[in-house]
């Protein structure tokens, strides 16, 4: 078989649908650490009730059943994704986008210098490489550890635009029914000082334009945006609303302004030029994560940001794409020279690209709502409280501590968390799935109670150094056999969670409309209700990851976890900011104190 990016995507093993009992069974345990005695009993009642043989769980779950075994279906989470990413009725933007901060020493960097233009045309040129590649299946199959990867999601890299509608949104993207094939667009979006533009980055002929032209592009796009765009002139300030909210306005906007939308939601991607420095690396990440909402498109699956210092990163839209894919294409991009990309690409000198200002034709009333919809981003992005921890010590020094790197990342943070805020709270961390059919991610659910008897130990002045490091190692290998669960498709909460979905998509066409009383109970509510929710990025090109907060009393822990570093973008509500430094102070102190107990 051809090593095509595709071949061996059909044949991967599926993800596997657990009976009704196992994850019932699984849920129990795994949840029991965070309940009372009265809580978990009545969470086993309703568990009890959702297993009786006339239950509609059970009809959901034969459905479920039935859709995994329909032909053309790849996986019985086919449906779960576009309803737990589409279905999300709050904004995006900050609480779903996600972003990294690249290195500025990468092969891609160091071979322009640092001007802006030239870091931006350098990012273009690679990632039209990509592209093309992609459409040829020439970028190889990703493997893990000699596990075969899913690369199907590098389907929605390029033009793929999520569409806000009711009751859940859209995607338009190629490789579909309604666009079969990639995507022959040839242009990208340019943001500049909230001007919007459209750009050609391959030429009447097919072949791309050198980096040299698209600099020249850019420049004098930059020079040609140097008057800001007035706040309630720049649409992509919408991008920002509740999706709930954006539908209708998005309706009522484009049958005015179809060219416009065409332009951008068939663009490759999007490079969005900042007209400043950041102060800081941590100004930086905060700009990637959110930055000026009308120099953005948070719809837009991919969006390269670069600032007046070449400084540069990306923010990802979520729905169709996970980290894991977009590390693997930010790599291919930075770890080349521009010249490796554009020699394997056959650019060709072609002058001055193509491009056009993106015009909207907007009345008063939609002039309010951009003008409303940025002054409230603005506020929702002040009022999110953010930080960065960075630490010497990464993952070569946790394994000649003898112990798994993410599993000491992960017990720190329970105990800076009982420290800082004096509790034990449900934590999630996202664990990469790929090497299934149409794999993504599964819910992990950190607290066990071997972290639990951990945390207990370690604050505990009455147990010895002996003590603590045994029970450091127990919690460590229970974290490790946890994380094996997921990595199997073991973990029983996205599969209780489709049954909730499937009943609300077609519970009355199946006959099962009467209420579970699981949904309501302790168990259900307070495993989910996160007070960490952490993932991470190991990949040597990216100085940070990050996301935003995901509750009102959440830290979202972003972490990149290298051989030699650990760096980490903490992200909480502003009310409760305080809570995060603190976090962050025990953290420094928790990972000092652990590895020292490990002998280091």
């Amino acid at each position: 078989m051809s090593d095509s990016t595709f071949a061996y995507d059909e044949q991967l093993p599926r993800v596997p649908l657990p009976t009704l009992e196992e994850s019932c069974t699984r849920f129990l345990h795994w949840s029991a650490p965070l309940l009372t005695s009265d809580e978990y009993a009545a969470t086993a009642a309703t568990v009890e009730d959702l297993l009786r043989p006339d239950s509609p769980a059970r009809v959901l779950h034969a459905d479920l059943e039935r859709y995994n075994e329909t032909p053309g279906v790849g996986s019985w989470l086919d449906e779960f994704w576009p309803s737990r990413y589409l279905g999300r009725r709050d904004r995006i933007a900050l609480n779903a986008n996600f972003f990294f901060l690249f290195r500025d020493d990468t092969a891609l960097a160091t071979s322009t210098s640092a001007d802006q233009s030239e870091r931006a045309a350098a990012l273009t040129a690679a990632a039209v490489n990509y592209k093309l590649r992609l459409d040829r299946e020439e970028i190889p199959p990703a493997t893990q550890r000699g596990t075969r990867l899913n690369m199907a999601q590098n389907k929605f890299l390029f033009s793929e635009t999520r569409i806000p509608g009711a009751p859940q949104d859209t995607v338009r993207v190629p490789y579909s029914a309604d666009w079969p094939g990639h995507s022959e667009a040839r242009h990208i979006v340019v943001f500049y000082r909230g001007n919007m533009f459209r750009m050609d980055v391959i030429g009447p002929g097919g072949a791309p334009y050198t980096v040299e032209d698209l600099t020249a592009g850019l420049q004098a796009l930059m020079k040609a945006g140097t008057r800001r765009a007035a706040t309630n002139a720049a649409p992509g300030h919408l991008t920002t609303l509740a999706r709930a909210d954006w539908a209708p306005v998005y309706a009522a906007l484009r049958p005015a302004n179809s060219a416009a939308f065409e332009t951008i939601e068939t663009a490759l991607f999007c490079v969005c030029l900042e007209d400043f420095a950041p102060r800081d690396t941590h100004h930086a990440c905060d700009q990637l994560l959110h930055g000026d909402s009308g120099n953005r498109w948070f719809d837009k699956a991919v969006s390269f940001i670069v600032f007046a210092d070449g400084t540069s990163g990306i923010n990802v839209e979520h729905c169709g794409l996970d980290g894991t894919t977009i590390l693997s294409f930010v790599d291919t991009l930075l770890e080349a020279p521009v010249t490796a990309h554009t020699e394997q690409s056959g650019a060709q000198p072609q002058g001055l690209p193509a491009a056009e200002p993106i015009d909207f034709l907007l009345g008063p009333e939609s002039k309010t709502e951009i003008a409303t919809a940025a002054a409230s981003f603005a506020q929702f992005a002040a009022d999110t409280a953010t930080t960065t921890v960075s630490f010497d010590f990464g993952t070569a020094r946790a394994k000649q501590l003898g112990i798994s790197p993410d599993a000491l990342a992960q017990l720190s943070y329970q105990l800076a968390h009982r420290r800082s805020k004096g509790i034990t709270g449900a934590t999630y961390e996202s664990i990469a799935t790929r090497q299934f059919r149409n794999g993504r991610t599964e819910a992990m659910r950190v607290v066990t109670q071997e972290m639990l008897d951990f945390v207990a130990a370690v604050e505990d002045s009455a147990v010895d150094r002996d003590g603590k490091l045994a029970a450091l190692r127990t919690a460590a290998e229970a974290h490790v056999r946890r994380a094996q669960e997921c990595q199997r498709g073991e973990a029983p909460e996205q599969h209780l969670w489709e049954l909730q979905w499937i009943q609300r998509r077609r519970g009355e066409e199946l006959g099962a409309t009467e209420p579970m009383a699981f949904f309501d109970s302790p168990g259900w509510i307070i495993s989910r209700d996160d007070y960490l929710s952490t993932s991470s990025a190991p990949s040597v090109n990216i100085e940070f990851f990050g996301f935003g907060s995901t509750s009102p009393k959440c830290i979202g822990i972003a972490y990149v976890l290298l051989p030699q570093r650990f760096n980490l973008y903490l992200a909480t509500p502003k009310h409760v900011a305080q809570q995060m430094h603190e976090f962050a102070e025990q953290l420094r102190i928790a990972v000092a104190e652990l590895t020292g107990l490990l002998g280091g």
